[in-house]
């Protein structure tokens, strides 16, 4: 993720899926469905903005409730259905991007996406230091 002049977060692909627990390929088929908009950028530097996410959400709320792919684009293209997707993202949890790192067996840590990860050397250095400090009890 990176942040654009105005401040508003930009999204990778994975990054965009990962938000809304999706595929990259399920992006890409809602994109060519228009279900959800074009990327930003061309080429490489195609990136998502924060209405690229809360449509995605959308679109899952309306699955969930049982919507049709139709139906759905109807709903986001403005329709009669639009008050439907106004409930359903209304009453969505909140959602944000978190990374899960695996320390040890049974330990692990969860970084939000705005925190820099230290590198692999040391991650590593973490990871021996809990599975020499965080051992499995035996329940005799």
């Amino acid at each position: 993720m990176s942040m654009s002049a105005a401040t508003e977060p930009l999204y990778a692909i994975q990054d965009l899926a990962d938000l809304a627990d999706v595929s990259r390929r399920t992006v890409r088929y809602y994109v060519q469905e228009g279900l959800i908009p074009p990327p930003l950028g061309v080429g490489r530097g195609r990136h998502y903005g924060q209405a690229h996410v809360d449509r995605l959400l959308q679109v899952k709320e309306l699955q969930a409730a049982g919507r049709t792919l139709d139906e759905i684009r109807a709903a986001v293209a403005g329709g009669v259905a639009n008050r439907v997707a106004r409930r359903a993202v209304a009453s969505a949890p909140d959602r944000s991007l978190w990374r899960r790192v695996q320390l040890a067996p049974g330990v692990e840590i969860h970084v939000a996406h705005h925190i820099t990860l230290p590198g692999p050397n040391r991650l590593r250095e973490l990871a021996d230091w809990c599975r020499l400090h965080f051992t499995p009890s035996s329940h005799e």
